[in-house]
């Protein structure tokens, strides 16, 4: 014999002040109950009693259901008490009731009227100090495991940081020596006019070579890295975060900064110079041969002046930008992955952040570096 299905979900009002509910409260049994419940009033400022011990089976659904209905006859100022409900349906009644009232929160913080101005600075000052101190102790715990690296250098793993010099270094060869070899092409191109007024086409090896060596070769490898691989170290550390890879590291007794930061951060230290020198020689190159078809400038005097104009220490002063620019696009990458939570948004979200900060303070630096500089007459 085919067993009875559940009743549908259904709800009585046999007086002014007592609700009587009944059947299936699930997907499937409440049907077009909801657009009924609209018409269910209760005198306001009293006190009503809902029966629910008719209630045969519930689920999220009917939970949800019930819970906006009693949701709002009490914002309408009655106050509802629960009659005859199972103890195994109290607790998912319990827990839809806080989804519903955390959402009706939300909803009505969405629709508040914007911040005035001052208020609204005031938070963005708060929320940028907070992550400024939030900052500066991941680069002092990031400086504690590298001094734990370089005192017990078997705690360091090579495979990791070999790896991250192939993909943050070799990988970047091709964009870095196009975008390079075009910034030197523009230089020449820019300066050819203005030289060819004065009569002094030569001095294209001045402006390229002091260009390109002392600013534009660091400042646009360290752009394009900040990009390419300071983006992927925060997606990297973030998803892992959000999934809760580090978490499960931290219970295995193994520390995240060692495996995850201390790598990223030496081979952009090997590899973010060696990329300024490729990127130093790619640009000086270009120049050339922009000076030889607009100047008509020929190799040989070319770089017989460029040898001339240039001396080591500018030519050291760009190289020795890299590191720190390397320091700042891995620390600032790794602590913006840290900071991701909740899920794929919020990855997105610290992954921006990180390639918008690093290029800001690569920028400040340079402007730093150009200062400290030019006090020390160099």
């Amino acid at each position: 014999m085919k067993p009875l299905s559940p009743a549908p979900a259904a709800i009585a009002q046999p007086t002014a002040h007592e609700l009587a509910l009944s059947g299936s409260w699930t997907a499937r049994g409440i049907g077009a109950l909801p657009h009924r419940l609209a018409s269910v009033r209760v005198a306001s400022g009293t006190v009503a009693v809902a029966d629910v011990a008719g209630i045969e089976a519930l689920d999220t659904a009917g939970a949800w259901v019930l819970q906006k209905l009693l949701l709002r006859l009490r914002d309408e100022g009655m106050v509802v008490t629960l009659s005859g409900l199972r103890p195994q349906f109290a607790k998912l009644l319990e827990g839809v009731g806080e989804q519903v009232a955390d959402r009706k929160h939300a909803l009505a913080a969405g629709a508040r009227p914007p911040a005035p101005i001052l208020e609204a600075l005031g938070r963005s000052a708060e929320s940028a100090l907070q992550q400024l101190v939030a900052l500066l102790g991941f680069v002092g715990e990031t400086a504690l495991a590298l001094a734990g690296c370089v005192v017990r250098p078997a705690r360091l793993r090579w495979r990791p940081v070999l790896y991250n010099i192939r993909s943050a270094g070799f990988n970047a060869l091709p964009i870095v020596g196009l975008l390079s070899f075009l910034l030197g092409v523009v230089v020449a191109y820019q300066g050819a006019d203005q030289l060819r007024q004065y009569g002094a086409n030569i001095f294209v090896a001045d402006l390229v070579g002091l260009s390109m060596l002392r600013e534009f070769a660091p400042l646009i490898t360290a752009i394009i890295i900040a990009g390419r691989s300071g983006s992927a170290y925060a997606a990297q550390i973030g998803t892992m975060s959000v999934t809760e890879e580090i978490d499960a590291m931290r219970t295995l007794g193994i520390a995240p900064l060692d495996v995850l930061v201390v790598p990223k951060i030496l081979a952009l230290l090997i590899a973010l110079p060696l990329l300024t020198v490729f990127a130093d020689v790619l640009g000086v190159f270009g120049g050339m041969i922009m000076a030889r078809a607009q100047l008509g400038v020929g190799f040989p005097e070319f770089l017989d002046r460029l040898v001339k104009a240039v001396s080591i220490t500018s030519y050291l002063i760009g190289v020795c930008k890299a590191p720190v620019f390397a320091a700042i696009i891995a620390v600032v990458g790794c602590f913006h992955g840290f900071r991701a939570q909740g899920g794929a948004d919020s990855v997105g979200r610290q992954t921006t952040r990180s390639v918008v900060q690093s290029i800001f303070l690569v920028i400040v630096a340079d402007a730093l570096f150009s200062v400290a500089f030019s006090a020390l007459d160099l």
